[in-house]
């Protein structure tokens, strides 16, 4: 491993969230900033997004490590697709309420009378709850319902929700969350890192473990990790990682940035890639017209086969319609010519 080659103590750029490693990019600065500004007022929500691997959950890791235990009892839920009844139940596991054969308006009761005796123990309760897209509209319902329990003219708990982009999306812009959008006091978006902060991120969590300059790395390595990574934490922790694990087994003590591109395409290769669906292409119908292939190319196959089908379909019919129309023309010719009665030329066509 190359935390033996370089001397750490640990695993610098792990993926599982660590308040210790939590760096205080222009983003992540910002958002404490609401945090603490949404804490103080004690109430409603607080909503944080981010894309996939934006810092999330570190953020949540270094909030829960930094706040005063003595006057907030943090609780965290890490959503699925849970109804509203269900929300419920995790909610009150969390507060150490037994939920087993326990009804619904009980349960309500029990969670109210606990948030209550936290209140009078002089602390307020936050409620954490990750992967809030998930949650369907049954479930946000059901926390804005317990958002509204009050004791003494103060709110018992304060929900704390994060979430991807499609979050924020659905509650800007979905009427049935109406009511809960009107109760956030709070929010913010963590965008990636800057390519400024690169270099900064990469050294403090190097910092942590022991880091003593080995290995060193010159200012071309931070560039092609923020290219390599457009600034999104998880994915610069999982190129940093290779990078230092590549780094070890060629004993290199400064990475530059052919090192960084090596690694980069390294991975890339690694990846999977989505194979092609291949679909049985049918021909065309007997009587329907080939269109000539332009002279050099080869001839494209057709995909679409229903649009064939149907095309093979209208011209059987055209062909039958055409028939039947010759058949009722002979029939009206015969009768000029002979002076005879008009026949019966629609059954004699058909």
């Amino acid at each position: 491993m190359y935390t033996d080659h370089y001397g750490f103590t640990d695993q610098p750029f792990q993926l599982t969230p660590d308040a210790r490693f939590y760096f205080d990019s222009r983003t992540h600065k910002k958002a404490m900033a609401y945090l603490g500004y949404g804490l103080a007022q004690g109430e409603g929500f607080i909503v944080i997004t981010g894309d996939i691997g934006a810092g999330k959950s570190t953020l949540v890791a270094h909030l829960q490590a930094t706040i005063d235990r003595a006057r907030l009892n943090a609780i965290s839920i890490v959503s699925t697709q849970v109804e509203g009844d269900d929300m419920l139940r995790l909610t009150a596991q969390k507060l150490g309420i037994a939920t087993d054969g326990v009804a619904k308006a009980r349960l309500l009761d029990l969670v109210e009378e606990r948030l209550a005796e936290e209140a009078r123990r002089g602390k307020r309760t936050l409620l954490i709850v990750d992967e809030a897209q998930n949650l369907p509209h049954s479930a946000l319902e059901e926390l804005r319902m317990l958002s509204n329990y009050q004791a003494g003219g103060r709110a018992l708990l304060q929900i704390f929700l994060l979430g991807q982009p499609e979050f924020r999306d659905e509650l800007a812009h979905s009427e049935r969350l109406e009511q809960l959008r009107q109760r956030v006091i709070a929010t913010h978006h963590l965008d990636p890192m800057e390519a400024s902060e690169i270099e900064g991120y990469i050294l403090h969590r190097l910092r942590i473990v022991g880091w003593r300059d080995r290995p060193s790395f010159e200012a071309g390595a931070f560039e092609a990790l923020y290219r390599h990574t457009n600034g999104i934490p998880r994915r610069v922790n999982q190129l940093a990682s290779r990078l230092l694990l590549y780094a070890a087994m060629e004993e290199l003590e400064t990475i530059g940035e052919e090192t960084v591109e090596a690694v980069a395409a390294d991975m890339a290769s690694d990846s999977p890639r989505p194979v092609p669906r291949q679909e049985p292409v049918l021909p065309l119908h007997a009587s329907a017209p080939r269109r000539p292939e332009p002279t050099g190319q080869a001839t494209q196959p057709v995909h679409d086969l229903a649009l064939e089908r149907r095309v093979a379909e209208l011209e059987t019919r055209l062909e039958e319609q055409e028939k039947a129309i010759r058949r009722v023309l002979i029939l009206l010719v015969d009768w000029i010519e002979n002076g005879e009665g008009p026949p019966d030329y629609r059954h004699r066509a058909a």
